[in-house]
């Protein structure tokens, strides 16, 4: 069985160039550490091979051990990883969508991934992600999407177009502001609904304002507005499908 011990080996380093998002963009690969994470891809069918340097619990081929320094040199993160994974990025769809998440200019990795779990878990069915939203597979937003970047549609296209798309399909846009805006209970129901989320720091763009068929604020005391993903979380439970 084939052990890999140098970190230096000419395969590792290549594999080490997937930190950076060109080059994850020219390869279409990114990696994934941790149990969790890995057993998601799997599930997902997107795994490519496995390095470990301790016992290996998938069954999956190939999978290649190796010594803690080269696991050190793949990984993303400070603390010891003991199995990593490639992956191939997923290209999913949705044929017919009812509840999609758009996010407008959205930069933290973290408030992404974030966002992506939480649509998954109140049943939206795809996200549809500006030029200036954060890279996709940087390895926080794939850790904070707990894997549910692999089994939901997350799109990077000009939102403005998709909107007009999206309202010529049936769906009412729905963008969070704090001027000229409705509490959540003044929005009218719809079969179809599209949430836009904007920047941490500047919220919504002017354009997607513009394009949107309403705007909705959390009521709320104390704060004029929450971080992006506590927000966004409160408005896709309450915009959830029943």
């Amino acid at each position: 069985m084939e052990r890999i011990v140098s970190a230096q080996n000419e395969r590792i380093r290549k594999l080490t160039k997937l930190h950076q998002k060109k080059d994850r963009d020219a390869s279409g690969l990114f990696l994934v550490e941790g149990e969790h994470l890995i057993q998601e891809a799997l599930k997902a069918g997107i795994v490519r091979e496995i390095f470990y340097d301790e016992d290996c619990p998938f069954p999956f081929a190939p999978a290649t051990c190796v010594s803690a320094p080269v696991l050190a040199k793949l990984s993303g993160n400070v603390s010891a990883a003991h199995w990593i994974a490639v992956c191939s990025q997923p290209d999913l769809t949705c044929e017919q969508p009812q509840r999609v998440l758009m996010l407008d200019g959205v930069q933290d990795p973290g408030n992404l991934g974030t966002l992506i779990r939480t649509a998954v878990s109140f049943g939206f069915d795809e996200v549809l992600c500006s030029a200036g939203c954060a890279d996709f597979y940087n390895d926080k937003t794939v850790r904070s999407t707990q894997g549910a970047l692999f089994h939901l549609p997350v799109r990077r296209l000009y939102l403005a177009a998709a909107a007009g798309q999206l309202q010529a399909e049936g769906f009412l846009i729905v963008a969070t502001s704090l001027q000229e805006s409705r509490t959540m209970h003044e929005i009218p129901a719809s079969a179809k609904i599209a949430l836009v989320l904007g920047n941490e720091g500047q919220g919504v763009s002017k354009e997607m304002l513009a394009a949107a068929d309403a705007c909705v604020r959390i009521e709320m005391r104390g704060f004029e507005s929450l971080n992006v993903a506590v927000a966004g979380g409160i408005l896709m439970y309450h915009f959830r499908q029943s």
